[in-house]
């Protein structure tokens, strides 16, 4: 108790929760939780952040919501350990389905379907089951889903952001142009989605590849 006493720094005590938690911990919740006023939460995640760039572990925080994840840095060696997780096991189903809502999220199973031109919802289930993306309702429709990359995701592929992704905003162009050819022709159309999606799950397996022998480096 007596070491309770002696307070620690407010970004201390939010790295602690972090961790403890292990999961999303939104902004307004850390302020009840420790008691603080939301800017100084959010002051003290800079700091945070700062104090953790050369650590093994970075502070990622997306959408209002703050966790723990894996240093940039080791991004080599955590693509390595879970290369097969995300190739091998999900195949090119769930790279594509990946690959989409990465660069096209928060997107509805509708939207993914016709990008993907074949029904999708398998590889959903099975990329929710794995933590690797997450379900959010539609704010303007209660009834409809939309997917985002999670957390997980983000950790899995060594990012602090989705901006991060390799070839992110021309990306996400391509994709958006896809939605507006909807009306378009159809067999054209799905010629231009096939090749987005092939550019698409290829950045995201080059997250593997690109810093393969960085380990090697040095030794």
């Amino acid at each position: 108790m007596e070491q309770e006493k002696k307070i620690l720094p407010l970004d201390a005590r939010i790295e602690s929760l972090l961790f403890w938690k292990g999961e999303p911990v939104r902004v307004k919740k850390l302020s009840q939780i420790l008691n603080a006023e939301e800017k100084d939460i959010l002051q003290a995640l800079e700091t945070l952040k700062q104090k953790l760039e050369m650590r093994g572990i970075t502070l990622v925080f997306k959408d209002d919501e703050a966790m723990l994840g894996t240093a940039p840095q080791m991004s080599a060696t955590m693509e390595i350990l879970t290369k097969e997780e995300l190739v091998k096991d999900l195949g090119k189903a769930g790279l594509e389905t990946i690959s989409i809502i990465l660069y096209k999220g928060p997107i509805s199973r509708a939207e993914i379907d016709y990008i993907r031109g074949v029904q999708s919802n398998f590889i959903l289930r099975n990329l929710l089951v794995r933590g690797l993306i997450e379900k959010v309702v539609k704010p303007d429709d209660q009834r409809s889903f939309l997917y985002k990359p999670s957390f997980e995701l983000l950790s899995h592929l060594g990012l602090s952001k989705i901006e991060d992704v390799p070839e992110y905003e021309n990306m996400r162009k391509e994709f958006e142009a896809i939605n507006k050819e909807y009306s378009g022709d159809e067999e054209i159309v799905k010629g231009e989605a096939k090749d987005v999606l092939d550019e698409g799950s290829q950045n995201l397996e080059n997250t593997d590849k690109e810093y393969e022998d960085e380990p090697n480096k040095g030794n």
